[in-house]
């Protein structure tokens, strides 16, 4: 697996629970700001990780759950959000700015 990837995971195991980021916003944290897709593809490998990714908590630029058909079942993504206290409706985060967990900010 590649360095990126692994770099990726570590990102968003420091989401809080109750926040959700983007796939651009980890790919300028980590200096590729034109591998919004790239994060993706790990968000796809995420759930086979030995140590848990909070994937479900990685959301397009807009707040959609895009990702939602790489989990288990089509509301999973969804459930997991809610469960921490997300509103979700029409596969979009409600409150998306507010919720917003930027990486370059919280991290650097």
């Amino acid at each position: 697996m590649s360095d990126f990837y692994q770099n990726v995971f570590e990102v968003v195991r420091q989401i809080p629970a109750g926040k959700v980021t983007s796939y651009g916003a980890i790919a300028r944290y980590l200096g590729s700001a034109g591998s919004s897709r790239m994060v993706g593809w790990a968000m796809n490998l995420s759930h086979h990780q030995e140590v848990f990714v909070p994937a479900h908590r990685v959301v397009n630029r807009n707040g959609l759950l895009t990702g939602k058909i790489h989990f288990g079942s089509p509301d999973e993504m969804q459930e997991l959000l809610e469960n921490e206290g997300i509103a979700v409706e029409n596969d979009c985060v409600i409150h998306f700015k507010e919720l917003f967990w930027d990486p370059i900010k919280e991290l650097l």
